[in-house]
């Protein structure tokens, strides 16, 4: 048997456009449930390790279909996979977590400083240097944050630190997941981030298990693998078809998702500072996309006037 097959990378950017919408609802549809789910009293780490254990069946079945030989199951870039599993296990145990004590919009927008931690990742990383407007776009994206999360006031809650962690959890998976995107078929690098969030959180889950005490609870509880699987599926093969820089914008669609949800349920409203701050994230984060856009254009035209002469 022959490894799992590794598809080329293809110019499709409205398929990945659409990956990327789907994927961010299935990701707002985990925190909706958990917040429902741990305001019902379930343990926020237990939640995390169903998201994972649902998550890591599917994708095992996924990749055995193909047969039973150990060979499948290897990948030559495995401790970039691994740490990019980590990266993403820490990030869900502690939005679970923060989802406890903070209203989804408060956790949506601290979350979306992401988009300008990969820019302000992209020199050490990646190589790429960040101009005079795209350093704007980043400091204009901490001042954002500061603004929701409101650290010197009344307002401010030490699970916002938890938020800001995952930011950047997020933003070094998304470099990763590009790097390995192409290089990693996406069934493998499912396949062991299931594993990992499933083997990190078993003993933890396994020590607080609470039973759900509904009939709903226990379906959200089960669908929370399912969605994650789904979601994570739908944008790794999104970033096989267009660039991180042009998925990102999209990436703004969980904040209304979110806030569509959290209304409707708990009547939610995001206060005047929680909107001013996720205002002045997204307008820095669409900022960046708009200079790293002109740059790459510009950087084209440049190949293809050197290639005419």
């Amino acid at each position: 048997m022959s490894r799992v097959a590794i598809p080329a990378l293809e110019d499709r950017a409205s398929l990945g456009i659409a990956m990327i919408l789907v994927a961010w609802l299935f990701f707002s549809m985990i925190d909706t449930s958990v917040k429902w789910l741990v305001l019902a009293g379930l343990p926020a780490m237990q939640l995390a390790f169903m998201r994972y254990v649902g998550h890591f069946f599917i994708s095992t079945w996924l990749v055995m279909r193909g047969g039973l030989d150990a060979e499948r199951f290897q990948t030559d870039r495995l401790g970039l996979v691994l740490f990019r599993a980590y990266l993403l296990t820490s990030s869900t145990a502690l939005n679970f977590l923060a989802l406890l004590y903070l209203p989804l919009t408060v956790t949506a927008s601290i979350m979306f400083t992401s988009p300008i931690l990969v820019c302000l990742l992209g020199w050490p990383m990646l190589g790429e240097r960040a101009g005079p407007w795209r350093v704007f776009g980043i400091v204009l994206g901490f001042v954002g944050v500061l603004v929701v999360m409101r650290p010197f006031g009344a307002e401010f809650h030490w699970a916002m630190l938890l938020s800001l962690h995952n930011a950047l959890a997020m933003a070094l998976y998304s470099i990763l997941t590009r790097k390995l995107a192409g290089v990693v078929s996406t069934e493998i690098m499912q396949f062991y981030m299931g594993l990992f969030g499933t083997a990190v959180l078993l003993p933890v889950a396994v020590y607080y298990w609470s039973n759900p005490s509904t009939a709903l609870d226990w379906v959200l509880m089960i669908l929370l693998g399912v969605f994650g699987w789904a979601g994570h599926e739908l944008l790794t093969r999104a970033h096989r078809f267009a660039t991180a820089n042009t998925l990102m914008p999209y990436a703004y669609f969980f904040l209304l998702f979110l806030s569509v949800s959290g209304y409707l349920i708990w009547g939610h409203l995001p206060d005047r500072p929680t909107l001013i701050g996720a205002a002045i994230i997204i307008g820095s984060g669409l900022l960046i996309w708009v200079r790293t856009r002109l740059h790459s254009t510009s950087k084209q035209a440049a190949t293809r006037s050197s290639v005419s002469k």
